[in-house]
């Protein structure tokens, strides 16, 4: 029997968003400690919905549009703390296709 392979992309489009206009659950809490303190910019290659973008100046761009509210960037951004996050209101955010 052979392997299956699963494109996250194709996965993650079948699921829909709520955009909470003007009112997003993540933040970043201070832009120059992603520019001048953190080289690693982790939370860029951790979300698995890509809603952080390394900029070529160093800054780190948020767009909390297709979040999958799974906490990861304020996990691995724990020695900054530099991530405000807070679950959508209610009616807001993803909603799961498949649970």
């Amino acid at each position: 029997m052979s392997a299956v392979a699963v494109n996250v992309e194709e996965k993650l489009f079948q699921n829909r968003y709520r955009v909470d206009a003007g009112r997003p659950h993540i933040q970043i809490k201070d832009p120059e400690i992603c520019a001048n303190d953190c080289a690693q910019k982790s939370c860029t290659y951790v979300c698995p919905a890509s809603c952080y973008k390394a900029e070529g100046n160093g800054s780190v761009t948020l767009i909390t549009d297709g979040c999958l509210e799974c906490g990861s960037c304020r996990i691995i951004c724990s020695e900054f703390t530099n991530v405000n996050w807070e679950y959508p209101r209610g009616g807001h955010g993803i909603l799961f296709k498949f649970g």
